[in-house]
């Protein structure tokens, strides 16, 4: 797997430790000696300086030439193992006659002139930099920045000067992770071209000695930094597959939402694991005080909300297009770290903990009532036109609609349309507002649709009425006008479209545009349902059944839900089959909520498109910026949608 290796020791310097500068003059002007490969084994000396290099050195193990002289013992591979070990381990290593006969002979320092040495400046004083680190007191970080042989070839990253470049560019990234001010750092470095691991040395330090501090934050910071720039296009490469897999995870998402209710159908899509925790959970959460969310939980609430999480991810789609994601992620992580990318269980990963208080918030209203009704926006559109409608208007309201017609086709009717409107045919002035909201034929134009709109509306046409409240109670800015919404529903309520009533009923529920009045939204939910919407017949069963927002009648909730199941509710027909267990039955409707919310945050947490770096944006911004283009005049669903519609 490709990556930076960075390794991040130093060396505490003193009156009494003098080599540091011979470090210094070591990585500078090391002699071109070239080791050939040798593929014959090990010498004895190589192996005992080897073992005792493990034994002196614990954290040598974890170098990459370790593993490649553990899995395959040559001369060539043993040399390479040693004398990295060595570099990385200076400080004692130099002390020792044993190591330092095998530092005397390193190969291969590229020099830029009498020296290999490079720094902020063009040029480097060698001689005035080895006397400033001799009276140094303070620590000296002597970084060693390594690749394999293949990338350092493929990327261009096998001279000084290719390293050279991201170094400067990066010096304030570098000192600003070593905790040092950008104007104390101090920083040199030098390239050593050898081997399979060409890699270079960097010294640096801070002015004032006792500035400095290097976790493995930091560590991962500047490998982060380097990486971006040594790997850019490939790591774009990669991030755009992650972005389409984002994009392919949040569709299957969806799609398993759509599987989700084709089981319903036939009566054996169940999660019941999922739906007994979250009722443990709904339990367990009416004893925590304070904050409901994550961070704040009691550990065995946490607990609970993690199996809910990880049963969710059992669901196949889910399952493999996360396993996928990880995939991608880890080939990601390679580039920042030699460690190996360790999968995770859905609940462990950070990058979807929204997930987590997205369970909590169902767990907390499972007895809420939603309205499962994303299908009903086609079903208006197929209103049957009044008696006194012309045949003309209606079929060009056919022709306007059919997307299979050809563009040309459907324009010439819609200028049709406009010369029927401009005369005062109602139905054409409704058909004009439609087009000028769908804007797929004509310019989007709400503010054109509107006046289209309450022309026709004015005339008596039902349809219209219902379309312009809908846009007026929209979140366009241009055209949003509350009073004027709830005007014009009352009045296609009132004129017998059971839509209208049945969306009135909501507005008095849920009291967002108006004030909440329970009992006209029973009323308008009644007659909506008597007229036949199988949405209205739906949620007044699924109200009696609960009982918290109308009184509790399981006898009416039977009826109604039996009204719409037998026009092909699937809801409808889930709540029978719970009907006696109406906490079983929130449960069921709790999790396939969460299905809903956590294709949103797959959407909203995994990566942007075309971003190479990385940056995410989260949930309170991304609702901003769709905000900004409501108000710019987009639509308000003018984004990849959300799935079901779930209120």
């Amino acid at each position: 797997m490709p990556g930076l290796i960075l390794k991040s020791p130093y060396i505490q310097c003193g009156k009494s430790n003098k080599s540091i500068s011979g470090y210094m003059k070591y990585i500078a002007t090391r002699e071109r000696v070239e080791l050939l490969p040798d593929d014959s084994p090990p010498t004895q000396r190589q192996k005992e300086v080897a073992q005792k290099l493990v034994q002196d050195f614990p954290d040598s193990k974890e170098l990459t030439e370790y593993e490649d002289y553990l899995a395959q013992p040559t001369k060539y591979l043993a040399s390479a193992f040693i004398h990295t070990a060595l570099e990385c381990n200076w400080s004692d290593a130099a002390q020792s006659d044993v190591y330092m006969k095998y530092i005397a002979t390193r190969p291969r320092v590229e020099k830029l002139g009498s020296h290999g040495l490079f720094g902020d400046a063009e040029t480097v004083n060698l001689g005035k930099t080895m006397e400033e680190l001799d009276s140094y007191t303070g620590r000296v970080w002597t970084h060693i920045l390594s690749l394999k042989r293949e990338d350092a070839e493929r990327l261009g990253f096998n001279n000084a000067r290719a390293w050279r470049d991201p170094l400067r560019l990066h010096r304030n990234d570098i000192a600003s992770a070593m905790k040092i001010p950008p104007d104390h750092f101090h920083w040199y470095a030098a390239f050593h071209d050898e081997g399979d691991h060409p890699h270079v040395h960097l010294m640096a330090w801070s002015s004032d000695p006792k500035e400095g501090y290097l976790n493995q934050e930091g560590i991962r910071s500047i490998r982060s930094k380097l990486t971006n720039d040594i790997f850019r296009q490939e790591m774009y490469s990669l991030y755009e597959e992650k972005s389409t897999v984002r994009d392919e995870l949040v569709q299957e998402a969806r799609e398993t939402m759509q599987e989700l209710i084709r089981t319903m159908r036939n009566g054996v899509c169940e999660l019941p694991e999922a739906e007994t925790l979250m009722l443990r959970l709904a339990s367990e959460l009416k004893t925590v005080k304070g904050k409901k969310n994550f961070a704040y939980l009691p550990k065995e609430v946490k607990q609970t909300v993690n199996e809910i999480v990880d049963q969710m991810a059992r669901l196949r789609p889910v399952r493999e297009w996360y396993e996928r994601w990880q995939e991608l992620q880890g080939q990601i992580e390679s580039y920042y770290t030699d460690q190996a990318f360790v999968p995770r269980k859905l609940s462990e990963q950070k990058e979807f903990r929204a997930i987590k208080n997205a369970v909590i918030q169902q767990a907390l209203h499972l007895d809420q009532l939603t309205f499962e009704d994303s299908d009903m926006e086609s079903l208006e559109l197929n209103e049957e036109p009044m008696e006194d409608v012309t045949r003309m208007a209606w079929e060009l309201w056919q022709i306007v609609r059919d997307e299979s017609i050809p563009f040309d086709e459907r324009l010439n009717a819609a200028e049709q349309v406009t010369q029927l409107a401009q005369e005062g045919d109602a139905w054409a002035q409704y058909t004009l507002g439609w087009l000028y909201e769908d804007g797929n034929v004509l310019v989007l134009d709400n503010r054109q649709a509107i006046q289209c709109y309450e022309s026709a509306a004015q005339q008596g046409i039902s349809a219209a009425q219902l379309a312009a409240s809908k846009l007026y109670l929209s979140n366009d800015v241009e055209v949003r006008d509350t009073e004027r919404g709830i005007y014009w529903l009352h009045q296609s309520a009132e004129n017998g479209n059971d839509y209208a009533a049945y969306r009135l009923a909501k507005e008095y529920l849920t009291g967002n545009n108006i004030p909440q009045d329970t009992k006209r939204a029973e009323w308008w939910f009644t007659q909506s349902a008597q007229s036949g919407n199988e949405f209205a017949q739906y949620a007044l069963g699924k109200a009696y059944l609960f009982g918290k927002e109308f009184t509790q009648n399981r006898d009416k909730a039977v009826y109604w839900l039996e009204q719409a199941a037998g026009q092909g509710n699937t809801y409808a027909e889930s709540l029978l089959e719970r009907v006696h267990d109406p906490e079983q039955a929130a449960a069921f409707f709790g999790v396939c909520r969460l299905l809903h919310h956590m294709s949103r945050i797959f959407a909203d947490n995994a990566l942007p498109k075309n971003n190479p770096g990385g940056v995410k944006i989260d949930h309170k911004r991304l609702q901003k910026l769709r905000q900004k283009r409501i108000a710019m005049g987009h639509k308000p669903d003018d984004h990849p949608d959300d799935g079901m519609t779930m209120n």
